[in-house]
């Protein structure tokens, strides 16, 4: 259950992103025909949808596995740095979920390096200012 809802929470909170960074960094799902309606009409895309639900869980797999490695490895560099390589750390895990979701045929795409920062540190932002509201819904009993 907790992690349906922080999946959820991510998946809403990479919508926001998306929006706020709509230029630089869009979502796209795999059925282009639907986003094509959905845009000219204010009804909801169920791809699209579905899309930032997969893309949020793809993103919750890179971060715990992955990015619970590099934080191990790098540690050194967290303490040098006082934690500022983490901005650096979160931007590339951003940039290679929108590589993993790319490479299977939908999801995120992000202009360049330091969108990608910057959309991962909306991203950290949005989901844990949601993430403090729906606090107590997360706590282990």
């Amino acid at each position: 259950m907790r992690f349906l809802l922080r999946t959820l929470i991510n998946a809403f909170a990479l919508w926001l992103s998306v929006f706020i960074l709509t230029p630089h960094v869009e979502m796209n799902s795999w059925d282009a025909a639907a986003d094509a309606a959905a845009a000219d009409q204010s009804t909801i895309s169920w791809p699209l949808v579905w899309t930032y639900l997969l893309v949020a869980l793809i993103f919750g797999i890179v971060n715990g596995i992955v990015g619970t490695v590099i934080r191990i490895v790098a540690f050194p560099l967290y303490i040098l740095t006082l934690g500022l390589i983490s901005l650096i750390v979160n931007g590339l895990l951003y940039l290679l979920v929108a590589w993993i979701s790319t490479l299977i045929g939908f999801g995120l795409s992000v202009e360049g390096f330091w969108w990608g920062v910057l959309g991962a540190l909306v991203l950290g932002v949005i989901a844990w200012l949601i993430g403090i509201i729906f606090r107590p819904l997360t706590k282990r009993r």
